[in-house]
């Protein structure tokens, strides 16, 4: 069995929430332990991270795992979803897993995986714990991919937990309300195991709480320990400059090759988590943890954040999706200088869309298209209920038909984005 053969047996033969939307969700843990129990449990054979939230957890995870393997530990990463090659999922130390690995993962749980029947997730989950335990990381940052509770990831003891935010997203699935949902992704607090929660939010702060106790769990709040203010950004090369501020007086002037507003969250959460690892006993000094932010990209393989591709016109890439995630790109497109703003624009059809399309500016120039899945949402019903909320543009059949009318019309001192889902800046990343 080739690389591409083992990959595309994952695709076809496994049903993809990506994909398919909720149909290919399986709403409990028993696939994956049924996986990791035939692999001997690789999860408890390294210790572990888990990152949750609504936004941010992916550039949390990233700059967790940036300090972790320049202060010399050796760093896996799960992530999800990835946006161009399969094996961004799964590194160690920024590498991603290496194709054989993948075959071989494959070939032998072929068997297995026909009387488990697990998804997508489920089996690439599994991969990530094998390859893991087998390379003996120091420690993984586990990502979750959707909630936390019944997430495929929560089979996993974590040194630390991380939830970053709770916003609407998924309501379908994790609940109607913030409480519901902040219950749901409160699943990945474990007994004993220090949390670390990005932003106090009035709405859901007793549920982590109420939680934390129950579980027995040293409950930090990173925005009572770390203020992140900006100092000033540059496009091109994307840098973005910070002074981070702790509740006891200790400071860092923060350079960071992530140059969306929104990291300064991030980033104050990154440094809450940190400051936990140090009670834990890890070894990071100020000087690794300053030159991991300035090198996150470089050092894990992180993109889509406000990702910088190019410059007159200015060229962004960001895969901010949900009411949240489009707040915090609206914030950074406000802290950009350009004459006009071109939108290359696609969404899903499972996200709220007209609860984001009201947000977004309705002096820019949009270019609504679809990405090549089943889960998008029809570029007429994108458009219908564009022009509902004020918006004007045409469709594309495609994104790349997309991207090249914007680039066509788009002047040098322009701003041109791509996003309102993931899966359309993977189509031009």
């Amino acid at each position: 069995m080739t690389y591409q053969e083992s990959i595309d047996f994952l695709y076809s033969q496994l049903p993809m929430f990506t994909k398919q939307g909720q149909v290919a969700l399986k709403k409990d843990l028993t696939n994956t332990l049924a996986l990791c129990k035939l692999l001997g449990n690789p999860q408890r054979r390294f210790k572990t991270i888990h990152v949750g939230g609504t936004n941010g957890k992916g550039s949390v995870s990233h700059m967790l795992a940036a300090v972790l393997q320049l202060a010399g530990y050796k760093t896996g990463l799960y992530t999800s979803p990835h946006l161009k090659d399969f094996r961004e999922r799964i590194r160690i130390d920024g590498q991603m897993i290496p194709q054989q690995q993948v075959r071989d993962f494959v070939k032998y749980m072929k068997e297995g995986m026909s009387i488990i029947n697990p998804s997508f997730f489920e089996a690439t989950v599994a991969m990530a714990f094998d390859y893991f335990s087998a390379e003996k990381v120091d420690i993984a940052i586990i990502e979750v991919g959707l909630g936390g509770r019944l997430d495929s990831t929560n089979i996993i003891d974590p040194e630390l937990s991380v939830i970053t935010n709770i916003s609407f997203d998924h309501t379908a699935i994790l609940g109607n309300t913030l409480a519901e949902i902040a219950f749901e992704k409160a699943g990945i607090v474990k007994l004993g195991r220090p949390v670390v929660i990005g932003q106090k939010q009035i709405e859901v702060q007793y549920v982590f709480e109420k939680k934390a106790k129950e579980m027995h769990s040293r409950l930090t709040f990173a925005s009572d320990q770390w203020k992140t203010d900006l100092v000033s950004t540059s496009s091109f090369p994307a840098k973005m400059h910070m002074k981070a501020r702790s509740w006891d007086g200790r400071e860092h002037s923060i350079e960071s090759d992530l140059t969306g507003v929104y990291q300064l969250k991030n980033i104050s959460t990154t440094l809450a988590c940190i400051d936990e690892l140090k009670k834990l006993g890890y070894t990071i000094t100020d000087g690794v943890l300053l030159q991991a932010f300035k090198d996150v990209q470089k050092l894990t393989g992180l993109t889509g954040r406000w990702y910088i591709k190019s410059n007159n016109p200015l060229l962004v890439f960001d895969t901010g999706h949900n009411e949240d995630g489009i707040r915090e790109v609206l914030a950074s497109i406000n802290n950009t200088s350009f004459a006009r703003l071109h939108f290359v624009l696609g969404m899903v059809k499972d996200k709220d869309a007209s609860a984001v399309l009201k947000l977004l500016p309705k002096n820019a120039s949009y270019y609504f298209c679809a990405p090549k899945l089943e889960r998008a949402k029809p570029v007429r019903e994108l458009l219908v209920e564009a022009q509902q909320a004020g918006l004007e543009g045409n469709t594309f059949t495609s994104v790349k038909d997309a991207l090249e009318a914007a680039q066509e019309r788009a002047d040098k001192e322009d701003l041109i984005l791509i996003g309102g889902s993931t899966f359309v800046v993977a189509e031009v990343i």
